[in-house]
């Protein structure tokens, strides 16, 4: 007998729904996207991988500082280089930042629960005491408003949280790009699926955080605590970056009485899957210094791909932020694909109707995405590729 899938009916993403079904991806498996998306994952990496060492240095060494001038020159300080960070020749983790805070505002996941326990607060107060023991006043401001060193190593908290998340995406970014070099990655579904083995293989890899103080370490978030890199940073970081954002000054207006922000967080659609790429470069954009940071590390195959565009150079981030956004959609459908509930492949009708639930669910926050955008704009010109591609 013909096995006949339980299919959604007048589902307007439906084509999406059957696209994972047999195998696919959000994104169109054709040559230039797949050109694209490993491009721009190998820069994306590479800036991941600095991003990441800052964000655990910060955590690690520039706790509880007030006024961490030299937070971003990881310990390594020189003139030359302090002439370089004025001048803005460096990378701007400052939109590190931007997202960490980002998935502090929007909280969710274990870190989140772990950082309002009494637990986390008994941990902070003995962190606070041993760094602060010779220092009166700061001890007497900790008795007026004892929330607020608590809140500094919150913050410190989500700082090693995301480091240690954009760690383990750098190196699978990174390796991604070598296996495409080799010639093991040729299609969308390749790319997913070496994303999604990624994200399972590092799933219960723990996260932790401990600081030293003078000869003692402290645990701030001990292992025991059981935050693991999946459930505790990944999701949290996708809803909060990827779905919900934060609203781009100058693009909408604060002011309350114009209601054009959702008075609830959850209805925020800010995120990466949202964004117009044409503001990119101006000024309250922060996605911009991502964009720039990429710029420095493109492939050469992709980068002469963007120079043979109609604008060539003359728009460089918008094109790099479309590529970006092709590549998102390549990993929120190996997160998809990740925390389905049964099996891609299973022949049990009351499972596949599961998983056409769940798919249905994220699709529907999707519709107003960039989702129709990245599957009906055309590709730039594909160029001949490298030998070694």
């Amino acid at each position: 007998m013909v096995n006949i899938q339980n299919k959604p009916i007048n589902y307007p993403l439906g084509e999406y729904i059957e696209r994972l079904e047999s195998g696919g991806a959000l994104l169109p498996d054709t040559p230039e996207n797949l050109l694209e998306v490993v491009g721009i994952l190998k820069s994306y990496g590479v800036v991941l991988d600095a991003y990441s060492k800052n964000l655990i240095y910060m955590a690690e060494h520039q706790f509880l500082v007030f006024f961490p001038f030299f937070k971003y020159f990881n310990g390594d300080f020189s003139f030359k280089k302090l002439l370089r960070h004025w001048w803005h020749d460096r990378i701007n983790f400052e939109y590190a930042e931007y997202c960490m805070k980002s998935m502090m505002w929007h909280g969710g996941g274990g870190l989140d629960k772990y950082l309002d326990s009494t637990e986390f607060q008994e941990r902070a107060q003995a962190v606070i005491k041993a760094k602060f023991k010779n220092n009166p006043i700061i001890m007497g401001v900790n008795q007026l408003f004892p929330d607020f060193l608590t809140e500094q190593l919150r913050v410190s908290a989500y700082t090693t949280g995301l480091g240690q998340f954009w760690r383990v995406m750098a190196d699978i970014f990174l390796t991604l790009s070598d296996r495409y070099d080799q010639g093991e990655i040729k299609s969308i579904p390749d790319v997913v699926d070496h994303i999604k083995a990624g994200l399972v293989a590092d799933a219960s890899k723990p996260i932790t955080y401990s600081v030293k103080i003078r000869d003692k370490v402290y645990d701030i978030i001990p292992k025991s605590v059981g935050l693991t890199f999946l459930a505790d940073t990944a999701i949290p970081y996708v809803e909060a970056v990827f779905f919900r954002g934060t609203p781009f000054h100058g693009t909408v207006s604060y002011n309350a009485k114009a209601y054009q922000i959702p008075p609830d967080q959850s209805r925020f659609q800010y995120g990466a899957l949202y964004a117009d790429p044409l503001p990119i470069g101006g000024a309250g954009i922060p996605p911009t210094l991502l964009m720039q940071d990429m710029r420095h590390y493109l492939p050469d195959y992709l980068h002469e791909v963007y120079r043979r565009t109609r604008r060539g150079e003359d728009d460089l981030r918008v094109q790099i932020c479309i590529s970006f956004q092709k590549s998102m959609f390549c990993v929120t459908t190996a997160t998809i694909l990740g925390l389905m509930p049964n099996p891609l492949d299973t022949q049990d009708p009351d499972e596949q109707k599961a998983n056409q639930v769940f798919m249905q669910k994220w699709l529907d926050r999707l519709k107003t995405s960039r989702l129709e955008d990245v599957n009906e704009q055309p590709n730039f010109c594909l160029v001949a590729l490298p030998k070694s591609v």
